[in-house]
């Protein structure tokens, strides 16, 4: 019995309707994921709760060796399952899963977060956990907040097909060495950041106050500095039937926030992900990066901890912090898995409190397990300390993005990038982009509320 695990991904092809995706892939999944060809349309089998699972991880190259850690622990523990790893760039991943879908080759585990979750479900790809958790050790041991974020992002049918790893939050990393050559306060406000990036900036010396993030994955960090700059507390208007993406405050915020670019900003951040800005910010003298928890840790290896500190994202006007959700990771089982029975063991045991601490402490976020969120090492990595307090203490408002779109992650990522690249180049102005963006979420909820009732 072979069953896989799956990693996360970016950039479905073109919108389909949620209606549609619900109907059509149901059909698709009839043979899959099956060495005898059959699968998902017989929703799989138990199995033996032996022999071979494989792992699709959702971040490959950047979690690679830590969950080779987890597997390692779990075969230690459960010697008669063998678990195959297979890593997928977190850019890659849902195109991977979407193809995996048609040509009934999807694993039995994967990487499932939130931002991904309603377009696998829409699918018919994924297998509810609900019964399993509420029979397993894990039950009333995982943190609330992150099992219902996962459960609201699963397509409103009330299922969990996730079980959480990870909360991971947005924080401004900034160079302490060089703030302080500068006499610069710390950026804890969204007036001292842009201060402070004009005055960190020597382009004839290759110095830059900030790196902005232009490649793929550039939209969830514009949204957070418009949101963060507007105030604005909610991603649609109070008849929840139009989004204010191109409310005139976000409108303004993009446009400032965009004007950075090769102002303060290398040119090459025009076409950088996040490891290629991170990697950057590493290696060179730039004052600032705006990123998540998950980059901690490479910080410490390429700089030392003394000479940055991450912190929560900027104060606007008032002391007021608005910053967008950061969707929750988690790992899913895959319907047409020929071996749920092993597929569970892993998920189960990679959650658990020991191998999620593990995970989170190597990745710098928040863990999921209650206990783990107890643990030593979280009161050691600051930024992961700052994000928790600040996500607990009332100081901060959380705009919820519409992770239960299906076609969410396609509007925000392939049909959003490049053309806010054009923003960034001054051939589009902020407000079109805005529009058109909107335009899409509003089509895209309409479609929603339709099929819901």
């Amino acid at each position: 019995m072979k069953i896989s695990i799956l990693g996360n991904s970016t950039g479905r092809g073109r919108r389909t309707p949620a209606v549609v995706a619900l109907g059509a892939v149901l059909a698709l999944t009839a043979t899959a994921c099956g060495d005898d060809g059959s699968g998902a349309g017989d929703g799989g089998a138990e199995g033996s709760g032996k022999g071979k699972i494989v792992f699709w991880d959702n971040n490959g190259g950047v979690r690679t060796e830590i969950w080779k850690e987890i597997i390692a622990d779990f075969e230690k523990a459960n010697p008669d399952i063998d678990v195959q790893y297979v890593g997928i760039a977190s850019t890659e991943y849902q195109s991977k899963v979407d193809t995996a879908i048609q040509a009934d080759g999807l694993p039995d585990v994967g990487g499932i977060s939130a931002s991904m979750l309603a377009g696998f479900a829409a699918q018919g790809a994924l297998d509810p956990l609900d019964d399993r958790l509420g029979e397993s050790p894990l039950s009333g041991k995982l943190n609330k907040d992150m099992v219902e974020s996962l459960r609201a992002a699963g397509g409103g049918d009330d299922k969990l097909y996730s079980i959480p790893t990870s909360a991971n939050n947005g924080v401004l990393y900034y160079r302490t060495d060089l703030f302080e050559k500068a006499g610069l306060e710390e950026p804890t406000t969204w007036d001292r950041f842009y201060a402070a990036a004009t005055k960190l900036t020597d382009k004839g010396d290759n110095r830059f106050g900030y790196t902005i993030r232009g490649g793929s994955g550039s939209i969830a960090q514009a949204l957070d500095a418009m949101y963060g700059q507007s105030g604005i507390t909610s991603f649609w208007d109070s008849t929840g039937k139009k989004t204010t993406v191109n409310d005139p405050k976000n409108v303004q915020a993009l446009e400032k926030y965009a004007g950075l670019f090769k102002r303060v900003t290398p040119a090459a951040d025009l076409n950088n992900d996040f490891t290629k800005m991170v990697a950057q910010w590493d290696s060179g003298e730039i004052g600032m990066l705006n990123h998540n928890l998950g980059s901690y840790q490479d910080h410490v290896k390429a700089l030392g901890a003394d000479r940055f500190r991450g912190i929560p994202q900027p104060t606007g006007p008032g002391g007021k912090r608005v910053q967008v959700s950061n969707p929750v990771d988690g790992v899913g089982m895959f319907k047409s898995s020929e071996n749920k029975e092993a597929a569970w063991k892993f998920i189960e045991f990679a959650t658990s409190a020991q191998s999620n601490s593990k995970f989170n402490e190597s990745a710098g976020q928040v863990p999921a397990h209650l206990d783990a969120a107890k643990d030593e090492w979280i009161g050691k990595a600051e930024p992961t300390k700052l994000a928790a307090d600040a996500l607990s203490d009332g100081s901060t408002s959380i705009v919820q993005l519409p992770y239960y779109l299906p076609d969410w992650n396609t509007i925000s990522k392939a049909e959003s990038e490049p053309s806010f690249q054009k923003v960034l180049l001054g051939d589009m102005s902020a407000k079109s982009f805005l529009d058109g963006l909107a335009e899409k979420l509003n089509e895209a909820q309409a479609e929603w509320d339709e099929q819901m009732g």
